[in-house]
């Protein structure tokens, strides 16, 4: 079992940046692959970014690309997302999710999910 914990959220105005964080707890954090997925009112979750156990492998959704960064220290058992240049679009709340590394970053299935944390970008 893995326990998924994010912080950071919160209003900000477009253009702005924003720092997520998901403290992890319980089993060896470096034998998941994490990843990040946000659900804005009205729409399905949709996926943002992952990064593999050791950090050396990174995939990002079309519409964040260039402007977030997922990075992971396991030292503290802790993924974070940064997010610069905010658009409105990007309201949603945001989830972390940890799923087994042995599959990769893509396209995995994610067995842990966080309770989320919502992030607004105001225009």
């Amino acid at each position: 079992q893995v326990q998924l914990v994010e912080s950071g959220g919160g209003l900000v105005q477009a253009g702005g940046s924003l720092r997520l964080s998901c403290a992890a707890s319980g089993r060896a954090f470096s034998d998941y692959t994490m990843g990040w997925f946000r659900q804005a009112p009205g729409k399905e979750r949709e996926f943002v970014a992952a990064i593999s156990w050791s950090g050396g492998s990174t995939v990002y959704a079309d519409s964040v690309k260039g402007r977030f960064t997922i990075s992971r220290d396991n030292a503290k058992n802790t993924v974070y997302l940064q997010m610069n240049s905010l658009k409105p679009e990007d309201t949603a709340v945001y989830y972390c999710a940890a799923g087994p590394a042995a599959y990769g970053i893509v396209g995995i299935k994610y067995n842990y999910w966080g309770q989320g944390t919502q992030v607004t970008v105001s225009s």
